[in-house]
């Protein structure tokens, strides 16, 4: 069968600046973006019906028959389950939620976020875990890497861990080929602990579970890690780290506090960059909604920073609390920064002015560059897409 993931409309707009840059389905969170947890339990490859600037990159896959899933669902057994069994003119749903629906090639045009009258409905009963809003990436980690943990290490045996490091609950810690983790404090007790393919945890690190730490990632010297949190691909980071996300490619390397906040790819947090996640006042967070253009109630009383791919802030950058930064947009200056700093944007306190297409390209090919990947015509498209529509209107 033929799987495509698609995109709720309101869901990819509550989730910019993230879903600028990419589709709703490879958003990470757990250990896995939902397109990994999908491919990981159906055991077959996904493509992806999306916005058109972003289908060179994420281009989709038709065949006769095609099964299209919600990206912004988390798959569980049964979800799965019905999904394997589901045949044409039936969809799975929960409560007014399309998880799935079987279309043929024809349909595909007219398939869209509810059902067509005729179609028969599969209703499933067990909640599934669904990522409306940016705050949740990091408000619902704990219980996606919970999964994602059971998912990766079922039926497999860990590599040992070196005697120079201090282990708590080691039955709840998994790791992969090729990781090297010298005097650390893991705790496992606490909740598991994924070490990934190839990463490096440093001397002196401290860790608490739940915590995931993915393929070719870094955690310096002295690293404070408190779980729920997810350091992504290649990824470096030290410092104090509290329920945050990393999506992939992205610094916080020296000492700074990152708390309840999620970062997209290829960002960097310059030395002593801290983030507010706690109001004086104990306030509930309001963050900025580009659904509604402007800023709503989140209901947390913890959250902090939510930036876009290739954002960057200089070093003794302050983020109060609940700031939410666009793509593209250079950071820096004493005081703390705006609440809601638009992509492709240039300055801070003092003021802001226009991040120009030519400067970023330049940057992000010397950035790709320094990881061995190369910025080519796709991702210049893509990042010139995300500046023409910015462009327009500077509250996206």
């Amino acid at each position: 069968m033929n799987y495509i993931l698609f995109n709720e409309s309101i869901v990819r707009t509550n989730l910019l600046p993230l879903t600028f840059t990419r589709p709703v389905a490879d958003i990470r969170v757990g250990i896995l973006t939902i397109r990994e947890k999908w491919e990981k339990r159906l055991k077959a490859k996904t493509s992806t019906l999306t916005d058109v600037y972003l289908s060179a990159k994420f281009p989709i896959v038709k065949e006769s028959a095609n099964i299209l899933i919600n990206g912004s669902i988390c798959p569980n057994d049964e979800i799965v389950e019905a999904i394997r069994n589901l045949k044409p003119k039936q969809t799975v749903v929960y409560n007014d939620t399309i998880i799935a629906l079987h279309v043929t090639e024809d349909e595909l045009d007219n398939a869209g976020d509810t059902a067509s009258e005729g179609i028969e409905e599969i209703k499933v009963i067990q909640c599934p875990m669904k990522i409306n809003h940016t705050w949740e990436i990091f408000s619902k980690n704990q219980i996606a890497i919970l999964d994602d943990f059971r998912l990766l290490t079922k039926g497999r045996k860990s590599q040992k861990l070196s005697e120079t490091n201090k282990v708590l609950g080691e039955g709840n810690i998994f790791v992969e080929k090729g990781a090297i983790v010298e005097c650390a404090v893991l705790n496992g007790n606490t909740g598991p602990i994924y070490i990934g393919k190839d990463t490096e945890i440093m001397e002196g690190a401290v860790i608490r579970g739940p915590f995931a730490l993915c393929e070719g990632a870094q955690v310096k010297m002295a690293a404070k890690i408190y779980g729920p949190t997810t350091i992504g691909p290649f990824c470096r980071v030290g410092g104090e780290v509290n329920n945050s996300v990393l999506f992939a490619f992205s610094n916080k390397a020296h000492d700074g506090f990152l708390g309840h906040s999620v970062i997209g790819e290829w960002c960097n947090l310059g030395a002593d960059t801290n983030t507010s996640n706690l109001k004086n006042t104990y306030d509930n967070v309001r963050l900025w909604s580009y659904a509604k253009q402007t800023f709503v109630n989140t209901h947390l009383q913890f959250c902090g920073l939510i930036m876009g791919d290739h954002s960057k802030c200089a070093i003794d950058t302050q983020f109060n609390t609940g700031t939410v930064v666009g793509v593209n947009a250079n950071i820096y200056g004493p005081g703390f920064q705006r609440n809601f700093i638009a992509s492709f944007t240039w300055g801070g306190t003092a003021g802001h002015t226009n991040y120009t297409l030519q400067k970023a390209i330049d940057v992000a090919e010397i950035v790709f560059k320094r990881r061995n990947k190369i910025f080519d015509e796709v991702e210049k498209d893509l990042l010139s897409s995300v500046y023409n529509l910015t462009l327009k209107n500077k509250y996206l």
